[in-house]
């Protein structure tokens, strides 16, 4: 699938999926977020952009990764090794 993907995605010899700065389109292709609702995060600014023209919007890939691995959910396994781990300290 990725390889399927590549081979459509690409921008002047370079594959979205190693570009270091991405275009409005290749964001969303990328991030899996429609072009409208990626157009809503950036009027509202809820989402890092670029906008070097004034009209064209850029994004860099490393931070719209940040962004998209944000408010990570902690597994129940984690949760419960927290757990016992501050229920033993706490008994000290």
């Amino acid at each position: 699938m990725k390889r399927e993907m590549d081979s459509n995605f690409q921008v002047m010899g370079e594959s979205f999926w190693t570009k270091r700065i991405l275009t409005f389109e290749e964001a969303s292709e990328y991030s899996g977020i429609s072009r409208s609702y990626l157009y809503k995060l950036t009027s509202a600014k809820k989402i890092p952009f670029y906008k070097p023209s004034g009209k064209l919007v850029f994004f860099l890939r490393t931070e719209l990764e940040s962004w998209l691995l944000q408010n990570r959910s902690k597994p129940e396994s984690e949760i419960e090794a927290e757990a016992q781990a501050y229920l033993t300290k706490g008994k000290k």
